[in-house]
């Protein structure tokens, strides 16, 4: 597959191609190999340094890479015997969100998640990741599948925000969102929600109101898009990077706020070019995580986790 650059990853680049160039000679001399053991160590240098200086919106730029691993990659990854389910038993089945039982190691776990494709055809099926009201009543289904069998319950978030359609809003998308909300605080098993590309609204809180919220290094969870904010606030999309800064909306800023729980880092380069290590470490806090929650009784869970969320606004005394 074509690697496909961004605008801050030129040299990553003019270095990459150079690399490929040399590697793809019919016949590689002493000097080339040279060469090439050069040009890898300063790929590994440039990385480094571009990835460890990065803006707030270049971390947004990341978390939509096109190339960037998607909720049935982590699925793949980190999960077996994943048996996907489908339909909210009232309209019909939406492609933006993915949800079925699977096993992390030898427990038995229930997986949610915003889809996106991994090429325009794909992305056109799957409305870009942007779910429909049918998708969030699908995840309510399969949320209650959990809590009936007491089986705990793990979302992916990657998207940039519900889908804002007429039809979606015709068919109750806030009352569906709002459904989500109220069933996850009471959920009576253990949460865990992994922020991998986009969150956006309340198309990723639908999903994410959980005991434990992580986010990818270079993943983002705001309120609004940079560029919708930029277009509210200062009239111009061209503005979006300003947006970004304001919106503390990275990882680490949410961090610093106490908003998510941890941070699942990244290579430098990204999920996209090295998504194993990734792969490996989200399963580890996953396993980690859990290994915490299994411990409580439903109750404490249940309180902890509406205390967590109070703080940040989200209820208010005597809901």
């Amino acid at each position: 597959m074509r690697k496909i650059y961004l605008s801050f990853e030129s040299k990553i680049k003019k270095i990459e191609e150079e690399i490929s160039s040399l590697a793809g000679k019919s016949k590689i001399t002493p000097e080339d190999e040279k060469k090439i053991l050069i040009l890898k160590n300063n790929l590994q240098a440039e990385l480094k340094k571009v990835y460890s200086n990065l803006s707030p919106f270049q971390r947004v730029e990341i978390a939509r890479h096109p190339q960037r691993p998607k909720t049935i990659d982590f699925i793949q990854a980190i999960f077996s015997d994943f048996v996907e389910l489908h339909g909210d038993r009232l309209f019909g089945d939406d492609p933006a969100v993915i949800g079925g039982l699977a096993t992390l190691e030898k427990l038995k776990v229930m997986v949610i998640g915003h889809l996106k494709g991994k090429d325009t055809r794909e992305n056109i099926e799957r409305n870009f990741g942007m779910p429909h009201p049918e998708g969030y009543r699908k995840a309510q289904r399969l949320m209650k599948l959990a809590a009936r069998f007491n089986l705990p319950l793990i979302t992916f978030l990657d998207t940039p925000g519900a889908y804002p359609g007429v039809g979606a809003e015709e068919r109750g998308q806030a009352w569906a969102i709002a459904e989500c909300l109220a069933l996850m605080s009471d959920l009576p098993v253990p949460t865990i929600s992994i922020g991998i590309g986009e969150g956006g609204s309340g198309g990723a809180l639908a999903f994410s109101l959980t005991d434990r919220l992580y986010l990818l290094e270079n993943a983002y969870y705001s309120v609004i898009t940079p560029e919708g904010c930029a277009v509210i606030l200062w009239k111009e999309k061209s503005k979006a990077p300003l947006a970004a800064e304001a919106l503390k909306l990275t990882s680490y800023d949410l961090l610093e706020l106490g908003l998510i729980d941890g941070i699942i880092s990244e290579p430098p380069g990204g999920a996209h070019r090295f998504p194993e290590p990734v792969y490996e470490k989200t399963k580890e806090v996953l396993l980690s995580s859990l290994n915490e929650l299994l411990k409580l009784d439903r109750e404490t869970l249940i309180t902890k986790r509406q205390e967590k969320w109070r703080q940040m606004g989200v209820f208010t005394e005597g809901d």
